[in-house]
């Protein structure tokens, strides 16, 4: 060995990449028939489709040129999956614990449906809440003011009241006073005891005797019916005299007792009344002394009233 000349086993003959140099091609260098330029390196690692089980490796390509292509969802020719061949992997594909629709029940995914059931639920709850506080709130702003607008029950009710109604049919139908009334005998009138509501207080007394009357000749009955005919008088013992009507003697003696327990004629003026069957249009009514009566009677007014009332 000289100093120019170290030998065959110098270190650059180690070099794998020494093909790529000058010198290291003149002292013999070659490119690597395997690995990636290691010699004798051993190298497990193959290009897509390159390796089939059971067959014996393809040589490989000589250095610089690329392997065939195998176009995009292609299966290259080269190539079979390891479980196409007998003993291989196992096919059957396990669905994963937790995944969405996983078969067998095993896993479900978040319960999307609950969940907004459950948001609709609560929004709901708000919505309610806001609307009854709001309707309190209102009722409270206006409780004052209702109370002032709400009608009273007569303002409610279109229909009168009893006592209205008796006003009303007492205002439609006539009434008579002493000094209208038709005199018949020897009936007078006077005005000497006090008490009579008839214009000036005259009443027709001196009725004590047979074939003294009076009669009223009534006009403006609104329909045929059965009505009520007030006397108002003045007596100080029970007394009872005949009611006519139309001509028609009405049933028994018309009743004038001594209702105010008087014992002075001023103090005894009382009403009394009878129910009897008038027609439609005029009506003629007389209060008489036949045989029989007692008829010691001050007689201040008559009226009427539809229907049979007592008041």
């Amino acid at each position: 060995m000289t100093p120019g000349n170290n030998g065959a086993s110098t270190p650059e003959d180690d070099d794998p990449f020494g093909y790529l140099y000058a010198d290291g091609q003149a002292n013999g260098a070659q490119p690597p028939s395997g690995g990636y330029g290691y010699p004798n390196s051993v190298s497990r690692v193959r290009t897509v489709g390159e390796r089939q089980y059971g067959q014996q490796a393809p040589a490989a390509q000589p250095y610089g040129q690329v392997p065939q292509q195998q176009g995009y969802g292609q299966q290259s020719a080269n190539y079979a999956a390891p479980e196409t061949f007998p003993g291989g992997a196992p096919t059957q594909q396990t669905a994963m614990h937790g995944s969405v629709g996983g078969g067998g029940g095993r896993g479900r995914g978040p319960n999307t449906k609950g969940l907004l059931i459950g948001a609709i639920a609560v929004v709901a709850a708000v919505v309610i809440g806001i609307s009854v506080a709001m309707l309190g709130g209102g009722d409270d702003e206006g409780g004052d003011d209702a109370a002032d607008t709400t009608p009273t029950q007569s303002e409610q009710s279109s229909e009168p009241s009893p006592s209205n109604t008796s006003q009303a049919s007492e205002a439609e139908l006539p009434a008579i006073d002493a000094k209208a009334l038709s005199l018949g005998g020897a009936a007078a009138l006077a005005s000497d005891v006090q008490g009579a509501e008839s214009d000036g207080g005259i009443y027709v007394g001196n009725l004590n005797g047979v074939g003294n009357s009076v009669t009223w000749t009534v006009n403006g009955i609104p329909e045929d019916g059965a009505y009520t005919v007030f006397a108002r008088y003045s007596v100080v013992a029970d007394q009872e005299m005949t009611l006519t009507v139309n001509g028609k003697k009405f049933g028994s003696k018309l009743n004038l007792s001594n209702f105010a327990h008087a014992d002075d004629a001023a103090k005894g003026w009382t009403k009394t009344y009878a129910w009897p069957t008038l027609n439609k249009g005029t009506n003629t009514i007389s209060v008489s002394c036949e045989d029989g009566d007692k008829c010691d009677v001050l007689l201040d007014q008559l009226s009427l009233k539809k229907g049979q009332v007592k008041d």
